[in-house]
């Protein structure tokens, strides 16, 4: 007898259907009895026959008709939702789809495996198994580790011994023996127990303060294991977890001694949100110096602060690099400039420091990216559990591997590293939207006073970097004793890692508005055109946004700009380039300019000539 899984008010619904010829309408109704019959006031209805409500497949949300067969509307199993006629005006309605549903709806179910044996994954490959763009599975020698560990624990409870965490309680109940009986139970009700946080779907993201590892989000994680809380799948939305495994062909585990513990007793959370925030800080980084090189040509800033021999006088590995990208973008012998002849014999003997010290500013950002993307790969390679099991020494030892304090402090100085981004990247802005250092209309806009232009754009900018100064104070510097005191030292790792992320999307946003005032600021140097990867760089812009001529509402601008960099658009079009110059050893190209005085200028020898020296600014 086939059978659905319906989604009323909140509420999950096994009906079966016993009559091949019951349509989608029967369906719904039978649904509403079920759910006014275990309501004391029938959920508000006086028969489920006056209702008047609509029935759509949970995956996609499509609408069904109610007087199709049920047999040919939908698959055995399947899940449906049940809306009645004015619920989703009210504030109590409760969808079975979060937001961004359509996203959801496009997913399939990923063929290629990635294989874990707990010492070759990267934070890259974490990120895409969070996409959905893998399947995981163990290797051969995992398992055989696995389950030799295994072994020691079912030894350590035949024989009664007492250890942590197996055979006793958990943290101030570390000296209360469970009985053999009672072990299993012991691990359900961990898991249960620990799940007591915030009221946030699947996984709340408040509740770990990152030792004894992440016990409430873990426990969430848990949960859905046995059977219990919500899950959710691309099925069937988000459901009891029970329909959901169900649905999927799998039965929820039963948990033995030592299961539940190493199931919580991690620092999995902030690792997982800490290696997305260091591939995305990854990702803008080497954005933000695409985008600064086309600020500078707008600016008509010099090349010179770019030249190899400074840098190698200083040789930060981050400084080098970003000195070397400025150079790929810009150098005039390789990807001529228009725009940078034009300025060639100006005045000006420095550029402000916004433009000169991106290697120095730049690059220790992606210095510290490196730092921490290395502590977060040896993490996601670790064992964070305790007590540890070593099978090889048929041994168990107490430990403290689930501390967080690596991950919080690393992504701590994370956050406060990529924010300098933004802060420069703000500067930057000013620089464009101010007249009296751009040479540029006011604002970037025609008809300054009529149009504001940039102006608001910027006041944005400078309120994201503000709120990235609150969130840049280090969270792992706190620490409060729980558990009565025996854990008496905890790194707050998680809200480390979820402000890591917060600075990183303004950096982002910031960045996206920068990008954008660099194009705008093009449109009014036309027709001189700048180097060929920034011309791309521009025209993939352009392909998004068009440029600003009067006032419009400048948020989906914005947003367009912003996905461009989520996605790496604007990586993508200059990386050629980049790798290009670098792969061909191009000889540097050292124009004749102002802002460097060359002894060559001068008759050395007969102390001739007239000195071309200029003074330096500071």
């Amino acid at each position: 007898m086939p059978r659905y899984t319906v989604h009323v008010r909140g509420e999950w619904l096994a009906v079966p259907c016993p009559n091949s010829t019951s349509t989608i309408g029967w369906l719904g109704k039978e649904a509403l009895r079920r759910y006014m019959k275990n309501k004391p006031d029938n959920g508000g209805f006086a028969s489920a026959e006056e209702v008047k409500f609509y029935v759509r497949r949970c995956k996609g949300l499509g609408l069904l008709d109610l007087d199709d067969k049920v047999e040919d509307a939908l698959e055995d199993n399947e899940f449906v939702e049940v809306v009645i006629e004015g619920d989703t005006m009210s504030p109590d309605f409760i969808p079975s789809q979060p937001e961004g549903v359509h996203l959801y709806s496009k997913y399939r179910e990923p063929e290629q495996y990635i294989s874990l044996d707990g010492n070759s994954l990267t934070t890259e490959d974490l990120v895409n198994l969070g996409k959905g763009l893998y399947k995981i599975k163990l290797t051969p020698e995992a398992e055989t580790k696995v389950k030799q560990s295994r072994e020691v624990i079912e030894r350590i409870v035949k024989e009664q011994t007492v250890v942590y965490g197996i055979t006793t309680g958990f943290g101030k109940f570390a000296r209360t023996v469970i009985p053999n009986s009672k072990l299993r139970e012991l691990q359900v009700n961990l898991v249960r127990s620990h799940s007591a946080a915030s009221c946030l779907p699947y996984i709340p993201e408040k509740g770990t303060v990152g030792a004894s590892g992440d016990l409430a989000p873990l426990s969430h994680l848990a949960l859905g294991l046995i059977g219990e809380g919500k899950m959710w799948s691309p099925k069937s939305g988000w459901a009891d977890a029970k329909y959901v495994l169900e649905a999927h062909g799998l039965r929820p585990i039963a948990l033995k001694p030592k299961e539940g513990l190493a199931l919580i007793n991690g620092t999995q959370m902030i690792t997982s949100l800490g290696c997305e925030a260091v591939e995305r800080a990854s990702a803008i980084a080497r954005q933000a110096d695409i985008i600064a090189a086309l600020t500078l040509e707008v600016l008509k800033g010099t090349t010179r602060a770019f030249d190899t021999d400074i840098h190698a006088v200083r040789p930060h590995r981050g400084q080098v690099e970003v000195a070397f990208r400025f150079r790929s973008l810009l150098d005039s012998d390789h990807h001529p400039s228009e725009i940078a002849e034009s300025h060639r014999f100006c005045d000006r003997v420095q550029d402000a420091y916004t433009m000169r010290c991106c290697p120095q500013v730049h690059g220790v950002v992606n210095d510290t990216i490196t730092f921490v993307k290395d502590i977060m790969t040896t993490e996601i390679n670790s064992a964070t559990d305790n007590p540890m099991v070593f099978a090889e020494r048929a041994e168990t030892i107490s430990g403290g591997n689930f501390h967080g304090e690596y991950p919080a402090k690393a992504l701590d100085y994370l956050a406060i590293g990529v924010h300098e981004l933004a802060a420069i990247s703000e500067r930057r802005i000013e620089r464009l939207c101010n007249p009296s250092l751009s040479e540029l209309p006011a604002f970037l806009v025609t008809e300054g006073g009529l149009n504001s232009g940039f102006m608001i754009a910027h006041c944005t900018a400078a309120a994201l970097v503000s709120e990235n100064k609150a969130l840049c104070h280090p969270s792992s510097v706190d620490s409060l004793s729980t558990s009565a005191a025996t854990e008496d030292h905890v790194s707050m790792g998680g809200w480390s890692a979820r402000k890591a992320l917060r600075v990183i999307e303004h950096v982002e946003q910031v960045l996206a508005i920068e990008l954008l005032a660099a194009c705008q600021g093009i449109e009014f140097l036309r027709p001189l055109r700048t180097t060929t990867p920034l011309e791309k760089v521009y025209d993939l812009v352009r392909s998004v946004v068009r440029p600003w001529m009067k006032d419009r509402f400048m948020a989906p601008d914005i947003e367009a700009a912003h996905r461009l960099l989520v996605e790496q658009k604007v990586w993508e079009v200059a990386r050629p380039y980049i790798e290009k110059y670098r792969r061909e050893h191009i000889p540097e190209s050292r124009p004749i300019s102002p802002t460097a005085f060359s002894l060559g200028l001068m008759d050395i020898n007969s102390g001739a000539g007239h000195d071309h020296r200029q003074q330096d600014n500071l």
